[in-house]
C-alpha cells in the first residue's frame, strides 16, 4: 500500500513515545451534545469513501460525530508520535503492522480483544489471515481493513513495439543465476540510443534510451515493491514466525536475490541507483525511459487513471524457484489508549470494519476491502472503472502464494540499517553477502532490546 500509501521507505518514528496522562485526548463534546471522534488517514485518495461512511454512521449514530483527518504518508507517522507525545493524538487512526508492535510496546494502543469479543465479530468474514496479524501476546488492536498484493506494470506500447505477447508475461520465470525469461524479456525492452535491445552483441549499456526494468531500491528492510517478493520466491523467510526475534538476513537466498537485483544496472536494463532514486520509478515510467516495474494494487488507479502518462498493463509477479510469491499486507484502525471515549471509538472502529462501511470503499474502487464478499464487489468496480487487476487478485487467491510483512520490534531501526547496507550494494560498495552480514549483525543486536 504505498504511493498515496507509500511502502517505499518506511518514515522512522523519531521517538518513544510516552503515554499520554489520562484524561488527554481528541475526543469532545459538540454544542448539540455529540461526542466528536477524530479519525487520521494517510490516504487522499480514500478520504472520500470514508467520509461517506462518516455520513453514513452518523446518520446511524446521531450522538457520535466524526472529524477525518488526512496527511501524507511522509508526514503521517512523524504528525502521530508528535501529537500521541502532546496527548492530542487522534481518537482513531489508520495503522500499519511495521508500527504497531511498537505502539503496544509505548502503551499507546487499546486493546481490543473484549470488545470484539462482546461484539461477536466474525473474523472469518475477512481475508484468510490477515486478522491474525493484528494480534500480539493474546490482545487484538485491529480488524482487517483492506489488503494489497504485488505485480508487474508495465507500458503496453513498448511491449507491443518489442512483438511480445502481453499473454506470455503470466508465465515468466526468474532465477539469481541468470534471471530466467524474466531477465531475457527486461533485456528484450532495452533499448540503446542506436535502436538496439539488450539482446543484441552491439548493445551500449553505458548510452541506455529505454531501461527494461525500473526497480523499487529504496524500499526499507523488505523489499515489498521488488526484491523481497522474489527472495520469497528464491525460498527466503524474514521471520520463522510474526513477533519472532530472528532475522535471517545472513540467508544465502537472499544474497542472491539481491546481487541479481543490482546486476540488472550494471548490465545496462536498469537505471543506475542514483538516476532512478532522484526521480523516482513512476517518474522514470511515464518519461517513457522505462518499460516493467513492480507495483501494488494499491497504485493501479495511478497508472490507469487520467494523469497517467503511458499506457500501462498489469501481470502477475514471475514464478521463482519457489513458486510465485508476493506480499500480502493488511491495514487496521487502531483505537488511541488516551482516548476519552473509548466506547464510541470502537462503536466507530466496528463500523469501519463492518460490511456496511467496506461495501461503500468496494465502490470507490481503490482497494481491495479485507471482507471478502466486500473484496469481490471491489473488483467488479475496479474492472468497470478500467483497472485490469485480475493479476493481482488471482496472485491472493494462489494457495501458498502470499507472505505476509514481517511484524516485529524495532521496526525503525532495523529498516534505517537494512537500508543503509542495501544502498552499499546499489552503489557497487559491497557485495550482498557482505553488506547484508553486516546488518544481520546490526539487526540481531536491535532484537536483543528490550
Amino acid at each position: 500500500m504505498r504511493s498515496n500509501r507509500a511502502r517505499v521507505a518506511l518514515a522512522l518514528m523519531a521517538v518513544t513515545i510516552p503515554l499520554a496522562t489520562a484524561g488527554c485526548s481528541s475526543s469532545s463534546g459538540s454544542s448539540s451534545g455529540a461526542v466528536t471522534i477524530t479519525y487520521a488517514l494517510w490516504d487522499q485518495t480514500q478520504q472520500a469513501g470514508y467520509q461517506q461512511c462518516a455520513n453514513d454512521f452518523e446518520a446511524k449514530n446521531p450522538n457520535i460525530k466524526i472529524k477525518i483527518t488526512q496527511a501524507a504518508w511522509n508526514n503521517y507517522w512523524q504528525n502521530l508520535t508528535t501529537e500521541m507525545t502532546a496527548g492530542d493524538a487522534p481518537d482513531v487512526f489508520t495503522d500499519h503492522v511495521a508500527y504497531y508492535p511498537q505502539l503496544v510496546a509505548d502503551h499507546q494502543l487499546l486493546d481490543l480483544s473484549s470488545y470484539v469479543s462482546s461484539a461477536n465479530i466474525d473474523l472469518s468474514q475477512y481475508q484468510p489471515g490477515l486478522a491474525d496479524l493484528w494480534v500480539d501476546q493474546g490482545k487484538r488492536y485491529g480488524l482487517p481493513k483492506d489488503w494489497d498484493t504485488e505485480g508487474l506494470v508495465y507500458n503496453s506500447a513498448m511491449l507491443k513495439a518489442a512483438g511480445v505477447d502481453p499473454s506470455t508475461l503470466d508465465s515468466l520465470t526468474w532465477n539469481p543465476t541468470d534471471g530466467g525469461t524474466f531477465e531475457k524479456l527486461i533485456a528484450e525492452l532495452t533499448v540503446d540510443d542506436n535502436g538496439n535491445n539488450g539482446l543484441s552483441p552491439k548493445f551500449d549499456k553505458n548510452h541506455v534510451k529505454v531501461y527494461g526494468f525500473v526497480p523499487t531500491y529504496d524500499d526499507g528492510a523488505q523489499g515489498q515493491n521488488g526484491w523481497g517478493d522474489l527472495a520469497a520466491s528464491n525460498g527466503f523467510t524474514f521471520l520463522p514466525s510474526n513477533f519472532s526475534t530472528s532475522y535471517d538476513y545472513n540467508s544465502t537466498a537472499l544474497s542472491q536475490t539481491i546481487d541479481w537485483f543490482a546486476s540488472l544496472a550494471k548490465k545496462g536494463y536498469a537505471p543506475p541507483y542514483s538516476k532512478s532514486s532522484s526521480l523516482g520509478v513512476q517518474t522514470v515510467l511515464d518519461s517513457g525511459q522505462g518499460a516493467i516495474t513492480i507495483t501494488g494494487s494499491f497504485d493501479v488507479a495511478s497508472y490507469t487513471g487520467a494523469t497517467a502518462k503511458q499506457k500501462y498493463d498489469f501481470a502477475e509477479l514471475p514464478i521463482g524457484p519457489d513458486g510465485r510469491k508476493t506480499f500480502i499486507n493488511d491495514l487496521s484502525d487502531a483505537i488511541w489508549a488516551g482516548t476519552k471515549n473509548p466506547q464510541q471509538a470502537w462503536q466507530w472502529v466496528q463500523y469501519l470494519a463492518s460490511p456496511a462501511c467496506q461495501d461503500v470503499i468496494a465502490s470507490k474502487g481503490v482497494v481491495f476491502p479485507a471482507i471478502t464478499e466486500a473484496s469481490d464487489k471491489a473488483e467488479k468496480a475496479r474492472i468497470a472503472e478500467g483497472q485490469d487487476i485480475t493479476p493481482f487478485v488471482k496472485e491472493a487467491e494462489a494457495s501458498g502464494g502470499t507472505l505476509t510483512y514481517p511484524i516485529s520490534q524495532h521496526e525503525d531501526q532495523i529498516n534505517t540499517e537494512v537500508q543503509s547496507q542495501l544502498d552499499s550494494v546499489w552503489l557497487g560498495q559491497s557485495s550482498a553477502a557482505a553488506a547484508l552480514s553486516t546488518a544481520q549483525t546490526a539487526v540481531s543486536g536491535y532484537m536483543s532490546q528490550p
